[in-house]
């Protein structure tokens, strides 16, 4: 196991180091030891120097009988881990960790590693709940290292308990950018992975969120809005905003992420938008413009698209002189599909102030409009004004404005 493997490179790695400069390390640890056990630990630090194995066993044996204190017992088990470290005597090296353990004597950043060193032990040995019990331990002596924080996530998620190990990732991830460090791409891709698949809405959102935030790549943005629709309350109308959220970012990519747009917006009456994601993927290379169904889109919603177009002025001199917001909802939802997003912008906040429409509906589309048309303060303003399922989409546009903008 990788993350297992490392944590007892880090535990030897430590062990090996106070463990070398024998007394002088040490020390501390033996003022108050006995004259019988001093006498034994001399014997024993001599006969360390040699090559003499027979000698060294009989006074390591000599100094394990007469070690009664804590102390004494820590100066045996540092000599015995020196010996078989020498000797590449791994067996003797794991029997010092313990008796380096079990002495009591070793604290907080002294014992960690000697803790995950056991860990390793018991993973190999299959015992997966004692490993877990271990690594608990070590988290806990130092809760914030982002790394063993994160390996303990990874172990979790081995051992099937995924929300922990959602719990650990955020917090490893916290820790990290704490630090003033970007945590590592793999540590939100595997949490989000980790809570998609325990259908764990908020957090898996809110991890969504972050990965696009830290590594905005068009990639992740596919994933992490794609597990925002499989994971929150969405309904027909948001599905086709965060359609346009994935073409905005990028985030399209493939022949049915294009039709499945163009599909939605042409079925609700946005030829014009659905033309552009028509053209667009042909142009990217996404679709394949001879293929019978796209062929079929596109001959449909072109004829469609230019009588949309040529009825927009008519379609804001009516919406604006309305007595509802709904005309001018659909009239501002026209504009934006053909990229009109200060026409669009204008109609939004018509139809938020006739009323009569969703106004979390609105505000979202008038922040993308807003954004889109360059107006970064003000789409910021709309997008915290929205409420309920639709907030979530907002955070997510902020998101991308502000990596846009930084």
């Amino acid at each position: 196991m990788t993350k297992i493997a490392r944590l007892t490179v880090a535990a030897i790695g430590t062990a090996a180091i106070f463990a070398s400069a024998a007394f002088a390390q040490i020390q501390p640890h033996i003022l108050n030891i006995s004259r019988d056990e001093r006498i034994a630990l001399n014997a024993l630090q001599t006969a360390t120097a040699t090559p003499d194995r027979a000698a060294q066993d009989t006074a390591l044996n000599t100094a394990r009988a007469a070690a009664q204190s804590a102390s004494a017992r820590y100066a045996v088990a540092n000599l015995q881990f020196q010996l078989g470290r020498a000797r590449g005597d791994a067996q003797m090296q794991n029997q010092a960790i313990d008796a380096l353990v079990a002495s009591g004597v070793p604290q907080g950043a002294e014992l960690a590693p000697l803790l995950a060193a056991q860990a390793s032990r018991a993973y190999s040995a299959g015992d997966l709940r004692g490993a877990d019990r271990l690594l608990t331990r070590v988290v806990e002596l130092q809760p914030n290292n982002p790394v063993l924080v994160a390996d303990h996530a990874q172990y979790k998620a081995r051992l099937g308990e995924r929300p922990q190990a959602v719990t650990l990732f955020q917090r490893a991830i916290e820790l990290q950018q704490a630090a003033g460090q970007p945590a590592p791409q793999s540590w939100h891709q595997r949490a989000l992975a980790l809570a998609f698949d325990g259908r764990l809405a908020p957090q898996g959102i809110a991890l969504a969120r972050g990965l696009v935030a830290a590594y905005p790549s068009p990639s992740n943005w596919r994933d992490a809005l794609l597990a925002y629709r499989q994971l929150g309350t969405v309904d027909a109308t948001l599905d086709v905003d965060i359609g346009r959220l994935m073409r905005a970012t990028g985030a399209l990519f493939g022949e049915r992420d294009y039709l499945e747009l163009a599909r939605s917006l042409d079925g609700t009456s946005l030829p014009g938008e659905a033309k552009a994601v028509l053209d667009e993927g042909v142009q990217r290379g996404q679709l394949n413009a001879s293929e019978a169904e796209v062929r079929q889109l596109i001959t449909r919603t072109n004829p469609r698209a230019t009588t949309a177009r040529n009825g927009l002025a008519r379609a804001r001199t009516q919406a604006l002189a309305a007595d509802t917001g709904a005309p001018a909802l659909a009239a501002a939802d026209a504009q934006f599909g053909f990229g009109n997003y200060a026409e669009a912008a204008e109609l939004y906040r018509a139809a938020l102030q006739k009323g009569g429409q969703d106004p979390n509906l609105v505000n979202s589309r008038l922040g993308a409009a807003l954004a889109l048309a360059g107006q970064r303060a003000e789409a910021e303003a709309a997008w915290r004004a929205v409420t309920g399922p639709r907030a979530d989409l907002a955070g997510f546009w902020m998101t991308w404005l502000a990596r846009r903008a930084s």
